[in-house]
């Protein structure tokens, strides 16, 4: 393969070329720390990059190959990480000012399981502060834009890790979800993103910060189903320090990539009942759920009625983020992004009984969303209400409503993340504009087999991965 086939290549087939030894672990290194040096400057995906960290693994990658080991699909593929979640020696911000210098001497768990799979790891993907923004800027490197169009945010959380698969600046990035987090930017850059149920990646040691608990998924971003299928199983399972984390072994996340759609039974609502979606989205995803239909599921509309979400979301994360970080607003708040005050001082406010009250509500949200999947296997929804817009410029209408610019933007996204239901955000078109679409694939607790099935029976009749940024 030519470098540019290379950098925009499966990290599957990456990483049967490497067991084949028809491309070196160390070669595939050098490739993508070549493009981030290059293109990193156009994008802000990357926080730190650490070449000799990077090649020193590749190396030992290689030595294994070269010994005839029997080495896991993925063992040599390079990968991003999010700047969450801790890595051992090398600089982990959390995307704030206070920590620009941290450097853990240990790895979040994830990240070990990663490692042991023979992974190498380029480097960390720039977050909002504390992941708590929907889009991703910080103090340290500015925003993070968008590959599709560099005037236009990458979302966020995840936004670092969103663009840098989107822009061929590595084939697989690690995310993390408490509200939207790689759905979302995963939606705005064109490229798969999973969220897997809550409790599937056990998070003993990290992300750095517990503020999301116990919402928070670790999961990936690629530029296929099969990739966030391999890289969901390597890192996946239980775990004693997290008591979040399902005891039973995951299962084979690879076994109905090929069973086609036939036979699902899907749900689909354009606006879960309350959301303003912009009509060229709300279009793409009608034509996605009409797809489904034509390859053999049954497709109804189905009505959920989830009363307004929010306002419990933002109770429980408020009050979870100033149980995590209140002192900071006395002891360092001029370190401190605008959103992450207010995140604080919000939080701060809550009541005993508001805190309660949410808990409640949220309980009510799980069990009719558990009750849809009683009459569905698959529950389809925009990942976002919009595409990508410029840096700064949050939408305050969509369609022709006046809408609430903190998250107004993302309301599919946040009410799968309390239930705990696995969601993805799958390419499904793009803008007059040349942006891309996401739609969300929503599936039954703990039943990522079929989400990832019908994620890929989409993929397979309408295949994204070979669509590339201009300039990339």
């Amino acid at each position: 393969m030519q470098q540019e086939q290379l950098a925009f290549a499966p990290a599957a087939e990456l990483g049967r070329l490497i067991a084949r030894r028809k491309v070196s672990p160390v070669e595939l290194t050098r490739l993508f720390l070549e493009r981030i040096g290059r293109l990193n400057p156009r994008l802000n995906a990357y926080q730190t990059v650490d070449e000799r960290v990077a090649l020193a693994a590749a190396r030992a990658a290689e030595r294994a190959v070269l010994r005839g080991e029997v080495l896991g699909p993925l063992h040599g593929v390079p990968l991003s990480v999010k700047d969450l979640f801790a890595t051992r020696g090398l600089t982990t911000t959390r995307g704030s000012l206070l920590y620009r210098d941290s450097v853990p001497s240990r790895d979040a768990l994830p990240v070990q399981r990663l490692r042991k799979a023979g992974m190498v790891i380029l480097g960390k993907t720039s977050t909002s502060e504390f992941g708590f923004s929907a889009t991703t800027e910080n103090g340290l490197i500015g925003a993070t834009l968008n590959p599709w169009d560099r005037r236009a945010t990458a979302g966020g959380s995840s936004g670092g890790a969103a663009a840098a698969v989107a822009g061929g600046l590595g084939p697989l990035a690690l995310g993390s979800d408490g509200g939207g987090s790689i759905r979302i930017p995963s939606s705005f850059c064109g490229v798969f993103g999973l969220k897997p149920t809550k409790g599937r990646v056990a998070r003993s040691n990290g992300p750095a910060s517990a503020v999301w608990s116990p919402w928070i998924q670790p999961g990936p971003i690629t530029r296929t189903v099969e990739d966030a299928a391999l890289l969901l199983q390597a890192m996946a399972g239980p775990d004693p320090g997290d008591p979040y984390s399902l005891r039973q072994p995951p299962p084979n996340f690879r076994a109905g990539l090929d069973a086609g759609a036939k036979g699902l039974r899907i749900a689909w609502s354009p606006d879960l009942g309350y959301a303003a979606v912009d009509p060229e989205v709300a279009a793409a995803v009608r034509r996605a759920a009409k797809a489904f239909a034509r390859m053999g599921a049954e497709v109804e509309p189905a009505e959920l009625d989830l009363g307004d979400p929010f306002p419990p979301f933002w109770t429980v994360f408020t009050a979870n983020a100033y149980a995590a970080l209140g002192h900071l607003l006395e002891q360092q708040r001029e370190m401190l992004g605008e959103l992450t005050i207010v995140s604080l001082e919000a939080g701060m406010l809550v009541t005993g009984a508001e805190f309660s009250r949410a808990l409640a509500d949220q309980e009510v949200m799980a069990a009719r969303v558990t009750g849809l999947f009683e009459r569905c296997d698959i529950f389809l929804t925009p990942a976002t209400a919009v595409p990508a817009f410029p840096v700064g410029k949050r939408p305050t209408v969509i369609a022709g409503r006046k809408v609430d610019p903190l998250w107004s933007f993302t309301p599919f996204a946040f009410p799968f993340s309390v239930t705990g239901h696995p969601a993805a955000s799958v390419p499904c078109g793009f803008t007059r504009d040349g942006l891309p679409i996401g739609l969300q694939v929503v599936g039954r607790l703990g039943d990522e087999v079929t989400l990832l099935r019908a994620c890929a029976a989409y993929e397979a009749e309408h295949p994204w991965a070979d669509r590339r940024p201009p300039g990339l």
